[in-house]
This record gives C-alpha cells, structure tokens and sequence, in this order.
C-alpha cells in the first residue's frame, strides 16, 4: 500500500505541475462567471441557465484534464524511460498502475474543488442580488445542496473515464489513446439507445452485436443528472447509491484488464 502511496504522490505532483490543468480550470471558472452574463439575455431563465453551464463546464472540463493526462500517465514513463528504474525498485507493476491511477483522481478532485468553489460563489452573487420577487419564482435555491449531488456523479464519472484512458494508455500511444476515451465517453451516454436497436433495424445479427454492446460499454447515463437538479427534480438516494456502485464495478474491472495488460508488456 505504502508503494502504492508513494507512486499516486508523484504522479500527483507531476499532474500538478502541469499546466493543462490549470488552464482548464481557469477557462471553466471564467466561463461558470460569463454564465451571468448570457443568463441576462433570456429574462426569468438566469439561474436555470447558471446552473447548467457550471455543471456542463465542471463536467466536460473535467473531462479533458481525465483524458490528455490520463494518457499520458504511462506513456510518458516509457517514452522517457523512467520506467525502468521505477520498476527496479520495490514497486510492482500493479501497484504503479494503481498509483498512477489514484495520483490522477487526485488531481481531478482538487481542480473539480476549485471549479465547485468558483460555481457556488457565483450562485452565491446570484442569490444577494436577486429579489424575494424573483426567488419565489426559482424552482429550486440559488444555493441548493442537491448541486452537489450532480457533482458527486460527475466525479464518478470522471473516475471511470479516468480508469478507461489508463487501460488503453498501456498498449497505444496517447493519440489513439485520447480518441479511444472519447469515443468511448460518447458512446457511453448513448449506451441506451443500443438496447432498443434491435426496434429500430430488424437484423437479429445486428440486434444481438448492439445488445452485447450495451452489456459491455460504459453505462454513462445514469451519472448525468443535471437536468433534476437544475430544475429542483429530487434524486433518488437509491439511484446515487446504485449508480457510485457500477461506477466502483466498472472501475476494478478496468484496472484489473490495465494491470494484466501493463504485466505482460515488454519494455526491451
């Protein structure tokens, strides 16, 4: 475990001194800010619209500090052949890729904290600002909890975007990387669709490839509910629970398919 500890330590720092990161979260905090902006131009609809640009700002930035460090959390190690020595030393090879893996969800944890900090601090003007008048007409707080419920999810999700970028980072190389995660991010939130094909197209060949699909890609619907919380929907604790575990499932299968195939990799 302490091996473990000390690789996800490294990789956290060299995420952080990263400047993707950074440029990220910075570009999503001055967009969750314009939000206030554009929410003026539509009268009645400024928080509704508020709230869902943060969320789609946390989320799809999120989701490419997942994707281009990800992918490069074990590439880079072998293209510098820095590998070798980490490997010499008493660090095995499941453990590096489980350290690469937590030092990267930390990473996505603090830049997610700072991007929520900045969220909540603009619903927070929100709510000085505006008049008993125009509160009574928001179907949910300016500072409603329930946001962060969507925001739990989404970090979910990233984890397990996360865990995909670092399997397909042990065996190609971080262009065919990133693209493999972000096909698989897309097809993953319309995973849905593929269990109704066979209503749509009557090839049972194809019915039954599309079912094993559904079956075998992520599942990433579930984890968007933006839309409940933006418009005071409640969300079943049920649903949370149900969901954060597919998401720990799906995550220890990936690591597990990660670490055999980073085992069997040959470095000479």
């Amino acid at each position: 475990m302490r091996a473990i500890l000390l690789v996800a330590g490294a990789a956290f720092k060299e995420s952080v001194r990263d400047r993707v990161p950074y440029s990220m979260v910075i570009f999503a905090v001055l967009m969750m800010a314009a939000s206030y902006l554009i929410s003026q131009l539509t009268a009645g609809q400024d928080l509704k619209i508020i709230k869902d640009l943060g969320l789609a700002a946390l989320s799809i930035f999120g989701l490419l500090i997942a994707v281009f460090i990800g992918i490069g959390l074990v590439s880079k190690e072998v293209e510098k052949k820095s590998v070798f020595a980490l490997l010499t030393k008493p660090v095995t090879r499941p453990q590096f890729i489980l350290g690469k893996y937590l030092g990267l969800v930390m990473t996505l944890i603090v830049n997610l904290a700072v991007m929520t900090v900045a969220y909540y601090l603009v619903l927070y003007y929100m709510d000085v600002m505006a008049t008993p008048a125009l509160r009574a007409g928001w179907p949910a707080p300016a500072l409603d909890p329930r946001l962060l419920v969507a925001i739990v999810l989404i970090v979910a999700e990233l984890a397990l975007v996360t865990a995909v970028a670092l399997l397909f980072s042990t065996f190609s190389s971080p262009l065919l990387s990133a693209l493999l995660t972000l096909g698989l991010w897309v097809a993953g939130h319309f995973n849905n669709d593929l269990r109704r094909f066979e209503n749509v197209l009557d090839v049972p060949a194809l019915a039954w490839i599309a079912r094993g699909l559904y079956y075998v890609l992520p599942n990433l619907a579930p984890f968007n509910v933006k839309a409940e919380v933006v418009y005071g929907v409640p969300v079943a604790a049920s649903h949370v629970g149900y969901t954060l575990l597919y998401a720990l499932v799906y995550i220890s299968v990936l690591l597990t398919a990660a670490t055999a195939t980073f085992r069997r990799r040959d470095f000479k």
